[in-house]
């Protein structure tokens, strides 16, 4: 049987659960939820710019090989957990900006049916296992699921459409 014929789909059956294990840690200087920025790279002017933090990686769980070459990068994906968030969902929320509720997916709410986040975060250095970034949207502790490498040609839609931001 030739590899293009095989049901690689059809072999498997549907997950009913997921489990992810935790590869790290956020340090980040934001310990509340209030006053943290929304968005990765948005801070107000009294917190001086963009903020700088690390992620710590558990080397019980990730191999410290895993981060070669990611230096090569200027800029990476932090898909974490929102782990404080307690078990509140709704399917509308209201964005920050405020206005009418919309539906949680066509919004950055925390409050989502699985609260994964991701932020896209300027990368520092590398050191060890810690990765130092600037940008960070995220609270001191925050449990890190995966990191990723920011590749603007493919993680760059300039022609995108806003959605309701731009009012339509």
């Amino acid at each position: 049987m030739d590899d293009d014929d095989r049901d690689y789909v059809g072999s498997v059956p549907f997950p009913t659960s997921i489990e992810a294990v935790p590869i790290g840690r956020i340090h980040s200087p934001w310990r509340q939820r209030h006053g943290t920025p929304r968005q990765p790279g948005l801070t107000s002017a009294k917190e001086g710019g963009e903020v700088d933090g690390s992620i710590e990686l558990f080397p019980e769980v990730v191999a410290p090989e895993s981060l070669r070459h990611l230096e090569t990068f200027d800029w990476i994906w932090i898909v974490s957990w929102f782990h404080l968030n307690g078990s509140r969902r709704r399917p509308l929320v209201r964005p920050p900006r405020g206005g009418e509720k919309r539906g949680v997916f066509a919004t950055r709410s925390p409050h989502r049916p699985n609260p994964i986040g991701l932020s896209a975060v300027q990368l520092l250095r590398v050191e060890g296992t810690f990765v130092h970034v600037r940008g960070l949207d995220l609270l001191d502790g925050t449990p890190v699921l995966d990191i990723k490498p920011y590749i603007p040609d493919f993680d760059a839609r300039p022609e995108a459409r806003r959605g309701w931001l731009d009012g339509t």
